[in-house]
């Protein structure tokens, strides 16, 4: 028989053989193979309803709730209401980000589609500690419920265009929090980041020592200045003040990741190395500059194998990291 081009059987894995290999990774805790099952029947099926939300439950499950939300978001963009467990979904999503509000407004949703359906109990159950917090913030400090929840939407969206270098649109938002917020003291230093990595460099040393000189103790001025001062060339003041940092050992996560990266910024590869090292990374996944920074260090310290690790893990949780110099 002749072969031709009609009568060739075409062969191809479909979106299910991928998935399928997907969820029995997943059912066994190997997260990593997983995911790479799940984006490969995406390739197939960008907009499969059933992969997208089972994608999101595996970022749910390792702490990466901002893209969950987006995959569950594609659902109902794609979808409209017709699969409402999205909702319950981003409710969950929300509640662990701290976004309180955004949490009760899909918790609603979903009762208003599903009444009675398979989450109806865990939504209520959510619905009421909502009710909880917010009866107990008001009830400490008079700080209103929706407020709390605007301040951590302004933080996480300052934090998105702090970590992807977008200066001006990191300044706009950090200005707002300054005006309405001004009890939430880093806005201001991570402000005069801003400015200085934007080019403003003059006004940001300005600023940062007159807080400085206002609070002595201040770890956010004594990183920043630091920083400033080496960059600009103000040798003898980086000289002076970066001793000061090397007898500090912060306990809350971000604050030793800043430490370290601002070791590094400075050309300190072999003291910022150890301070990567005691960074739990579960704890800064979301941070691209974790992934960034410590492959760099490990690299200037001429552990190659080790840095290019880390590196991948880095562009497969933020794949925009390709992008950095």
């Amino acid at each position: 028989m002749q072969i031709t081009e009609s009568n060739v059987i075409q062969y191809r894995h479909e979106g299910d053989f991928y998935f399928s290999y997907g969820v029995k990774a997943f059912q066994t805790k190997r997260f990593e193979r997983a995911e790479k099952w799940f984006q490969k029947s995406l390739e197939l099926q960008p907009t499969n309803p059933l992969y997208l939300s089972q994608l999101s439950v595996l970022y749910t499950e390792i702490g990466q709730y901002h893209r969950a939300n987006d995959l569950l978001q594609k659902v109902i963009d794609h979808h409209g209401h017709a699969y409402p467990d999205c909702f319950y979904l981003l409710a969950n999503n929300y509640a662990h980000l701290g976004l309180f509000y955004e949490a009760k407004k899909f918790g609603d949703k979903y009762l208003e589609h599903q009444e009675d359906g398979d989450f109806r109990d865990e939504v209520v159950q959510l619905l009421d500690m909502l009710e909880q917090l917010s009866t107990d913030e008001h009830d400490e400090d008079d700080l209103e419920f929706d407020d709390l929840d605007e301040i951590i939407m302004h933080q996480e969206t300052a934090f998105y265009h702090l970590e992807h270098e977008e200066w001006d649109e990191a300044i706009e938002v950090l200005e707002e929090m300054m005006t309405f917020y001004p009890e939430y003291i880093s806005a201001k230093h991570e402000y005069a980041y801003a400015l200085f990595r934007s080019g403003d460099e003059e006004e940001a040393i300005t600023l940062e020592e007159a807080w400085f000189e206002q609070d002595p103790t201040s770890l956010h001025s004594r990183l920043n200045l630091v920083y400033f001062y080496y960059s600009s060339g103000k040798n003898s003041e980086f000289q002076e003040l970066l001793p000061t940092l090397l007898n500090v050992y912060p306990t809350y996560e971000p604050q030793k990741l800043k430490l370290a990266i601002t070791l590094a910024r400075v050309e300190e590869y072999g003291l910022a190395l150890p301070r990567f090292q005691q960074i739990n990374n579960r704890q800064v996944s979301n941070y691209l500059s974790y992934y960034y920074w410590f492959s760099k260090v490990l690299a200037k310290n001429e552990m190659y194998e080790k840095s290019d690790q880390i590196w991948k893990q880095g562009v497969k949780k933020h794949p925009s990291l390709q992008s950095f110099d």
